[in-house]
């Protein structure tokens, strides 16, 4: 009987790693073809590519975080694209990760981004309204993890764009992307397929408000 077991304990152990293993190449592929992504249309095959991993594993929260990333990074590479269309696929898909994952900074983030978006169609018209989202969305991902480097990439980016009468400016941003390059300094992503984008962008931007 024990060998039974044993033999049993070790097949099922033996599966699992199988199911993970399939789920890692497929992410791996579709984080791959994400990178290399060169045009919107490239991007927004990197989303589907994520999508269909997150229906096929119904308990995964990262291939819907990634599939909302790579829809609103193709719709900023696409001059004449709807924002607000690809917008609402970003929000569709955030709330399918939200649905599996709570209270996570990255998440939060990508709220940032989708509204930062919406308010890129007329900033002055919008900005009391998606700006409020943004910076609520930013507080939030704070709360979740103070210590996430991408958390004040974002926010320096937003007072970088931001009119100096208005606040904005290098001088402002310039402290939130020191803060972030120093927290990447130490930041370690909880796996291979976690979020770990950003230290480059974070250290051109600073040395931007240096020139």
């Amino acid at each position: 009987m024990k060998q039974i077991l044993l033999l049993l304990t070790v097949f099922s152990l033996s599966f699992v790693k199988a199911e993970e293993s399939k789920y890692e190449s497929a992410m791996n592929k579709a984080l791959t073809q994400y990178l290399t992504a060169k045009t919107s249309q490239e991007m927004l095959a990197s989303s589907a590519l994520f999508e269909r991993i997150g229906e096929a594993e119904k308990d995964k929260w990262l291939p819907f975080y990634y599939a909302a990333l790579s829809n609103n990074m193709a719709s900023w590479m696409d001059e004449k694209s709807d924002k607000d269309k690809f917008a609402e696929k970003s929000l569709a898909l955030i709330e399918k990760a939200e649905a599996l994952e709570k209270n996570n900074s990255e998440i939060f983030l990508l709220r940032q981004m989708v509204a930062t978006l919406q308010m890129s169609v007329n900033p002055m018209n919008r900005w009391q309204t998606y700006g409020a989202i943004a910076t609520e969305a930013l507080e939030n991902a704070k709360k979740a993890n103070p210590n996430n480097p991408r958390i004040y990439f974002l926010e320096g980016q937003s007072i970088f764009n931001t009119p100096k009468a208005f606040g904005g400016g290098a001088k402002n941003a310039k402290p939130l992307f020191e803060q972030s390059v120093k927290l990447f300094e130490t930041f370690v992503p909880d796996s291979a397929l976690h979020p770990n984008w950003g230290k480059d962008d974070a250290t051109n931007m600073l040395k931007e408000c240096e020139k």
